[in-house]
């Protein structure tokens, strides 16, 4: 939550050329990042022990990005003179951050008992008691933020997230709402017309829905698509290219667009994400009729042949996917490394087909685990060929991304792996997802503890009892490429640093092209 790291509010323009922190401060909160950076870098020129400009200057290796280096150059700010409250605020959402959550709720309640009148201190604190699964204490200081700034958007997010983790969907929904309100979140349609529906019958008249936010909110919200359809005359979606072969099976002849300028005209508009609100949606109500997306017959036929080509006669077919958007706002923490799957990949008994995109499918290349790995991802077009793949598959094992959501709503047996802090939509402690049937959740006990969910995913597989060690006279296998033939070759063990950056082929927050859909710490989960 990046807005929750800022310097105080810029001074007028400074008495003299050489305030060069006040000149930081004003491109800082300006945007204007690298003539902040040069401007403190001429204030630590002058006086490298200067509290203010070092704790600037660990606001701008945050900014950038560093958040290790922000880390040391905060802590040494406090050691060069008296704790300013914001420094200690700043430092609380850096430590939460990096997962130092003890250190993290020190700083912030040091920061609120120095200044009790700083509503960010109380989000700091609010966004931190969430991360630790503490949606009571979230809420309290999020109430204690807004009770200081009643109009502050991120404490009514605040208080809309631990709600809907909690299941409290009545009011969680309705703060929910606020969500585009948050800073640096662009408006949802380019322009203010036609009004939000406030989901009345639509008689005589058409209606406007967008797939905003992430690949995997729309699915999980395009189920409330049909239901709008039956409330309104006629219905146009704007929703990109991307997202086209999925909304169009929950919408037989809307009208989808992805440019504005196709724009229909429209008696009201609403977000998929708004749609939850107006359905009235508890926990007992969520539409869950499994399965909802189906992939195309032809296309199951095709694909089904070509992992028949490949994939050795017997065994399970496992699909994988390791790692998600880099630029969501907890990728950090959801995303890992294909070598971090170890246990799994040396199961015996199945064969795992990648499912993932962008760059970490490179990491591929340096896969050996005893079972057949074979990388269909760089064959994946759309996500038609990716449903029509999952449903040859027995089972998909996957971090919190879209292809987990994708296939859910087909029905398929779907193993999510969970970062302790995870999104809201998968509650508290369960094991199970009211929004999908077939889902088992793999919660981790603390941050980043990835090996005991990878380990438990692994047992669960093999039928709870560990793998035997492989014997001495065991080969691991090498991956297979999706011009290989049915057996995959045998290769002797290799070790390498895998690299957990990803990037896919297209953006899942630009539902249309020239008009970007919302990114933000709230609306932009899943993809």
């Amino acid at each position: 939550m990046s807005d929750t790291v800022e310097a105080p509010a810029p001074a007028p323009a400074p008495a003299a050329e050489d305030d060069f922190i006040a000149l930081a401060t004003q491109h800082e909160q300006a945007g204007r990042l690298e003539e902040a950076q040069a401007c403190i870098e001429r204030a630590l020129e002058k006086s490298p022990d200067d509290a203010r400009a070092v704790h600037m200057a660990g606001v701008l290796a945050f900014r950038a990005g560093r958040r290790e280096e922000a880390v040391r150059l905060m802590e040494r700010s406090l050691t060069l003179g008296p704790a300013k409250p914001y420094y200690l605020r700043n430092l609380c959402e850096i430590y939460r951050l990096l997962g130092r959550y003890d250190e993290a709720l020190n700083v912030g309640e040091a920061a609120v008992k120095s200044d009790p009148r700083d509503p960010i201190a109380f989000l700091n604190l609010s966004v931190l008691h969430y991360a630790r699964r503490d949606p009571e204490a979230s809420l309290d200081a999020a109430r204690k933020a807004l009770a200081i700034d009643p109009q502050m958007p991120g404490g009514h997010f605040a208080l809309a997230e631990a709600w809907l983790l909690q299941g409290n969907f009545g009011p969680g929904w309705e703060e929910y709402e606020r969500r585009f309100r948050l800073k640096g979140v662009p408006k949802l349609m380019p322009k203010d017309e036609p009004p939000l529906w406030d989901g009345k019958p639509i008689t005589n008249g058409r209606l406007m829905l967008i797939a905003d936010q992430g690949f995997g909110d729309c699915i999980q919200f395009g189920r409330y698509i049909p239901w709008a359809a039956r409330r309104c005359g006629e219905l146009v979606i704007a929703c990109s290219r991307e997202m086209a072969p999925v909304i169009s099976q929950l919408a037989p002849g809307a009208v989808l667009f992805d440019r504005w300028e196709d724009c229909p005209e429209s008696l009201a508009h609403c977000p998929l994400s708004g749609l939850p609100r107006l359905h009235g949606t508890n926990l007992a109500t969520i539409p869950a009729e499994i399965s909802y997306l189906h992939a195309d017959p032809k296309a199951v036929a095709t694909w089904a042949e070509r992992l028949g080509q490949l994939a050795p006669p017997r065994g399970r077919r496992i699909g994988i996917v390791w790692a998600g958007r880099p630029t969501h706002n907890n990728d950090a923490n959801r995303s890992i490394a294909l070598k971090a799957l170890a246990p799994i990949c040396d199961l015996d008994g199945v064969t795992l087909v990648s499912l993932q995109k962008g760059p970490p499918q490179t990491q591929i290349g340096d896969y050996f685990g005893r079972a057949p790995l074979i990388n269909l991802g760089p064959e994946l077009a759309t996500f038609a060929d990716t449903m029509a793949i999952i449903d040859s598959l027995d089972l998909v094992v996957s971090v919190d991304t879209s292809v987990a959501h994708l296939s859910a709503a087909m029905g398929k047996p779907t193993w999510i792996m969970l970062p302790h802090a995870c999104d809201w939509r998968w509650l508290l402690e369960r094991t199970d997802s009211p929004w999908y049937p077939t889902v088992r959740l793999f919660r981790q006990s603390g941050h980043h503890r990835w090996a005991e969910v990878i380990s438990t995913v692994a047992d669960a597989i093999a039928g709870r009892e560990r793998p035997s060690p492989p014997q001495a006279s065991s080969r691991p296998r090498a991956a297979v490429p999706a011009s290989a033939g049915v057996k995959p070759p045998s290769a002797t063990p290799a070790a390498g640093g895998q690299k957990r950056s990803r990037l896919l082929s297209s953006s899942a927050a630009s539902a249309l092209r020239d008009a970007p859909v919302p990114l933000g710490r709230g609306p932009s989960r899943t993809r």
